[in-house]
């Protein structure tokens, strides 16, 4: 049965992987979707065979896009429930080899994109008593070589959900994190990753108690549970969905 009938999700970085996931778990349970991501083609390809998923193309590191995903939603749907952030970068960032330009880029779409979306949606989440989803990583939990800006930008995330959390409560907005660990998504071909730094994390996943990577489905039934009512009285938390990572 859908149980997110009549509400709506904004999930950013819905053009693959998790992000796309997310976008379908939400239209399965009956939500309403704002798709968001900077390639139309991509958004196209989430949206298609699912009506209730209406793609927007942006890049969320412009000055105006914020405000643009929200009046979006509002426009088409009338409101936002549930905002979740899958939008990131990944790539090898050694010590020795950033550049000021690295650095800023990671910034701009890990950390700052979500910050100032979640301030343009503060006032229709906050009437609908809705939640803020972040999509960390485990990774940004632990050390990893030459992730280092990639994993700082994670971790900030997760202080965003625990300082965020605190602070929106009064206005009856909940703030989680997914933290996902080695997944099965394009994020591993498509962001700079050497053979490599790609066979470590295939050398990861057979360490792993579950000894493999996960889908992006799996993380995505973690992120739209989070959206569910009998989730009301959870905030501020980080959930690992990593295989047993965190254990290791």
């Amino acid at each position: 049965m859908p149980t997110l009938t009549g509400k709506t999700a904004v999930v950013t970085g819905a053009g693959s992987g998790i992000g796309r996931a997310t976008a379908h778990a939400f239209a399965a349970r009956g939500a309403n979707v704002l798709a968001v991501g900077r390639s139309g083609e991509k958004l196209a390809a989430t949206a298609a065979g699912h009506p209730a998923i209406a793609p927007l193309a942006t890049d969320l590191t412009d000055h105006g896009s914020p405000a643009a995903v929200v009046d979006a939603a509002l426009e088409s749907f009338g409101g936002i429930d549930t905002l979740v952030h899958c939008a990131g970068v990944l790539g090898r960032t050694p010590l020795g080899t950033v550049t000021a330009e690295d650095f800023d880029r990671f910034m701009a779409v890990n950390l700052r994109a979500p910050l100032l979306l979640t301030q343009a949606a503060l006032l229709p989440l906050a009437r609908a008593g809705g939640t803020v989803i972040n999509i960390s990583a485990s990774l940004g939990r632990r050390g990893w070589p030459e992730l280092s800006l990639y994993g700082a930008t994670k971790a900030g995330l997760d202080f965003f959900t625990r300082a965020w959390a605190g602070e929106l409560a009064g206005l009856g907005i909940r703030v989680v994190s997914v933290a996902p660990g080695p997944i099965e998504t394009p994020i591993l071909d498509n962001n700079g990753l050497d053979d490599h730094a790609v066979s470590a994390i295939h050398r990861l996943q057979e360490l792993l108690p579950l000894s493999r990577a996960g889908t992006a489905q799996e993380v995505a039934w973690w992120v739209a549970n989070f959206a569910e009512s009998p989730a009301s009285y959870t905030t501020g938390v980080i959930l690992p969905v990593d295989g047993g990572y965190g254990a290791v």
